[in-house]
């Protein structure tokens, strides 16, 4: 059974008298320890389906399995604790809070699951060692790079030890030097601690770092330049692409 098993997933919205259906029918499988990347033009439903696998989103029709759990029909309350404890979410914008310091961010997320404080700490000291920031542990965002603000963003990812981390454009807001140093990071921590990763990305150099590449194009996913089959096929969207 693969890590991530996604079923004839649909996600429709409505715009006025229009609707858009940036999913029509993807069906997707990730293996455990997988990297992989998926790129689309912008309103392709790259993030869609993030937040979808996330469960930040739920779709119109389809399932999504993540180790054996059908996050898809959990109620909202169990859908909450489930992400906290399996989802580890890198943000394109770092979405730091400018009050904690780098150590207090890397332990929000473990505030959120039954844990001790020193297993916290623990966990903390260890994430921050794993992306090179121990001793920028005191600082605060308003006090660190760009490169040192997406570093803590990821040791937060991984503080929990989640079964799958998402990251919505990584590099997006950074310059090339700093984004191939955060590409590296992300590939080591994929390859060292076996991290299974689902990037969006809209550069093709980025999307090259991962060991599996995805495009969504008007509706149909497709991997390594061709048309996907079997489990990760993708049937096409009715109508405009968007």
């Amino acid at each position: 059974m693969s890590l991530v098993e996604i079923r004839d997933l649909v996600r429709q919205y409505h715009k006025g008298g229009e609707t858009i259906t940036p999913l029509a029918g993807v069906s997707l499988d990730i293996q455990s320890g997988d990297f992989v990347s998926l790129m689309g033009a912008s309103g392709s439903g790259k993030s869609t389906l993030l937040n979808l696998l996330a469960g930040i989103d739920s779709p119109d029709e389809g399932t999504i399995h993540v180790a054996g759990v059908e996050i898809t029909s959990l109620s909202r309350g169990r859908l909450a604790r489930w992400r906290a404890e399996h989802i580890g979410y890198i943000f394109q914008d770092h979405n730091l809070v400018p009050v904690l310091t780098a150590w207090e961010n890397v332990e929000l997320p473990l505030l959120l699951v039954k844990m001790s404080r020193s297993d916290r700490q623990r966990r903390v000291d260890i994430a921050l060692q794993a992306v090179g920031l121990a001793d920028r542990a005191g600082h605060f965002p308003r006090q660190l790079s760009g490169g040192q603000e997406q570093r803590v963003g990821i040791a937060r990812a991984i503080v929990a030890h989640p079964t799958l981390v998402v990251a919505d454009e990584p590099t997006g807001d950074l310059d090339a030097e700093t984004s191939e140093q955060i590409l590296g990071l992300l590939g080591r921590l994929n390859r060292e601690l076996d991290i299974t990763m689902l990037m969006v990305t809209h550069d093709d150099q980025a999307a090259a770092t991962a060991g599996r590449q995805l495009m969504l194009v008007a509706g149909k996913l497709l991997e390594s330049g061709r048309e996907t089959t079997g489990a990760v096929a993708a049937v096409s969207a009715e109508g405009d692409s968007v």
